[in-house]
């Protein structure tokens, strides 16, 4: 066996890396907003959302096997839309669409860090410190190779798991039924928008693709890689939702935001559970910002390949062939935005951000259905989902926070720009 054969990731690696990039964005980050509209049927909320992620992540693997890149969404819009720019203008919100998940990753590390550390004082110094710092190590990490990435995966997401699955089966000895009845409390549309918010937690399969070349037998373990991943952190998500609504009240989970987990165990562990809970959160959290850098700086390489952003970006590592100038510009503009940007402009901009680009992926997979050998029934129902869950977020941005959505229509304003300007098929300043 080669050197670069020892280097392949295998079907471990994969659901690691799927599980440890959706977790992370999930149930530590916006739990509380979603139980805030959904009530008591939160656990159906994360349903739904896995059941979107389940068609979507059928696209994707069907995707994978036609097209063999470490372009993963930018590669599978080349192939479906003829207008070139459409598959960069795609390109360039991924990038920052992943720029926003690492930073809402770092800053959910950052706050449960705190608060373990039970910083009160100089909670705002702690917390950047916290958040830069596990971006760093996680730079270092990657850079090091790639089967340290894949290593590191599988050890973060096996605690990880463990430490949820404890809280979720103890958790339900506890249960409280007058926290669980009525189920839809707050009636279906608020179970509708709570899903629409919660989606970014299912964000982080369709990484899995975007490493098809560094993973053993592909035609084997790429569906299965996605599929496993995402039936898993479904299972996490309905059972850890299912005790933290019944032994918190709604009010309590929107009140205590990243720490209504760690706060839910407190009636059954105490105050052992919020620290085991913690603990949880910033393995989380690490696993993800792994898993999403991981991917990213191999996106970048190959849309630098296709001149969608400058050269430099392909540029790798001569020994270990690792796209670094990809990692480290990443991991900047990261700090830059976890040290400046809040926690709702962050997560709100990522879910946005991808619910179009797994609604343009499955259109994709429509479109190429013939090609890819996919029943047209599946891309069209993930596209229908994923598109309606993406109009139900914009409004509710509108309704209650329309400052954050001009916000976030200026950032892809600007995606657009950078790619009709910058992008070697640009259509402004032509040479």
């Amino acid at each position: 066996m080669t050197k670069q054969q020892g280097e392949k990731l295998g079907l471990k690696e994969l659901v690691a890396m799927g599980v440890g990039g959706m977790v992370g964005g999930g149930i530590f980050s916006v739990l509380g907003l979603s139980v805030g509209l959904a009530g008591h049927a939160a656990p159906i909320a994360f349903t739904i959302g896995g059941v979107i992620a389940l068609l979507t992540g059928w696209s994707y693997s069907r995707l994978g096997l036609s097209f063999h890149s470490d372009g993963g969404s930018f590669t599978y819009l080349e192939h479906a839309f003829v207008h070139p720019n459409v598959a960069g203008i795609a390109g360039w919100l991924l990038l920052v669409g992943y720029i926003g998940t690492l930073a809402l990753y770092a800053y959910t590390f950052g706050v449960y860090g705190s608060a373990m550390l039970g910083d009160t004082s100089s909670g705002a110094l702690m917390h950047n410190v916290l958040a830069s710092g596990v971006l760093l190590t996680f730079l270092g990490v990657n850079l090091y190779g790639v089967r340290a990435a894949g290593k590191s995966e599988d050890v973060l997401v096996m605690v990880k798991v463990l430490i949820l699955s404890l809280f979720g089966f103890a958790g339900l000895f506890y249960l409280r039924s007058d926290h669980l009845l009525p189920v839809f409390n707050t009636g279906g549309m608020g179970v509708l928008m709570g899903a629409a918010l919660i989606f970014v937690a299912y964000e982080g399969f369709e990484l899995i693709p975007n490493t098809i070349r560094e993973m053993k037998n592909p035609e084997r373990n790429l569906a299965r890689g996605i599929m496993i991943s995402i039936f898993v952190t479904t299972a996490i998500y309905i059972l850890v939702s299912i005790v933290a609504v019944g032994n918190l009240l709604p009010e309590e989970i929107t009140k205590y935001k990243e720490y209504a987990l760690a706060v839910a165990a407190k009636p059954f562990l105490g105050q052992a559970g919020f620290m085991l809970i913690g603990l949880g959160a910033l393995l989380s959290t690490a696993s993800a910002i792994n898993a999403t850098l991981f991917g990213t700086a191999r996106l970048s390489m190959v849309m630098s390949h296709e001149a969608s952003i400058p050269r430099v970006f392909s540029h790798r590592e001569r020994t270990k062939d690792i796209p670094n100038v990809s990692l480290i510009t990443i991991t900047a503009v990261c700090l830059l935005a976890v040290n400046t940007m809040d926690l709702t402009m962050i997560s709100s901009f990522a879910s946005s951000t991808f619910l179009l680009i797994f609604s343009s992926i499955n259109l994709s997979a429509f479109r190429l259905r013939r090609r890819i050998g996919v029943n047209p029934a599946l891309p069209l129902m993930g596209l229908a989902f994923s598109f309606a869950s993406w109009v139900i977020l914009v409004t509710y941005l509108y309704r209650t926070n329309l400052q954050g959505l001009l916000w976030i229509t200026g950032a892809y304003a600007a995606v657009v720009v950078a790619e009709l300007i910058f992008s070697e098929r640009r259509l402004i300043l032509r040479k």
